[in-house]
């Protein structure tokens, strides 16, 4: 079944979806994805692409494995532009991956929740960023990042929710993205691309 047959039982969502689909991919070299996504937080794109190509230039354009990651000096990774923080955040997730043998293929056999747990005990690492990494790098298209604020935002406006209660807020979001299993990724892309085709 397309997944927007499934989709458009819900009225409100229905009348957001366009012709196009999206389609999800799935990467290789997880834990360099978290790593990414470590770096890109609180970045625009652009900027976020400049300092992951100048990390990748430090291994001469192939993209490390944890070991190389946590071998390269501290000083060398904060001279691509990242903060104390997030270089600390990077090193936790090669030592945690080498620690736990984290690969894709152990990912690929656990369930998103599963994933959600065993990653969000490194140390700069949220379940917002292990979201984002089961939609855009494990390619699983049942995910629904209630965290997110694009998401809050074009719920908000789809829905009319109420806003004076965060709580019950995502309780209500919660409800309505359940009618969209097995499916609530795509759900949340064609929210993100209808709220930015809105503001524009």
């Amino acid at each position: 079944m397309n997944y927007k047959t499934h989709l458009k039982k819900d009225k409100q969502l229905a009348a957001i979806l366009p012709n196009e689909n999206f389609t999800l991919t799935l990467q290789k070299n997880i834990p360099l994805r978290l790593m990414a996504s470590i770096m890109s937080q609180q970045l625009s794109t652009k900027v976020a692409a400049v300092i992951y190509n100048r990390f990748i230039e430090i291994y001469k354009g192939k993209e490390p494995k944890p070991q190389q990651v946590l071998d390269t000096d501290f000083e060398v990774l904060r001279a691509i532009g990242l903060s104390n923080n997030k270089v600390r955040y990077i090193q936790n997730v090669a030592a945690f991956c080498l620690e736990h043998s984290i690969n894709d293929k152990k990912l690929a056999a656990l369930e998103n929740e599963a994933i959600i747990d065993l990653l969000t005990q490194i140390k700069g690492v949220g379940k917002w960023t292990v979201e984002m990494l089961l939609m855009f790098s494990l390619g699983r298209e049942d995910v629904f990042a209630v965290d997110d604020l694009g998401i809050q935002q074009a719920m908000i406006k789809l829905y009319s929710l109420d806003t004076s209660n965060k709580k019950e807020m995502q309780a209500t979001m919660i409800t309505i993205a359940n009618k969209w299993k097995p499916y609530r990724t795509f759900a949340c892309l064609h929210l993100w691309k209808w709220k930015d085709a809105v503001a524009n």
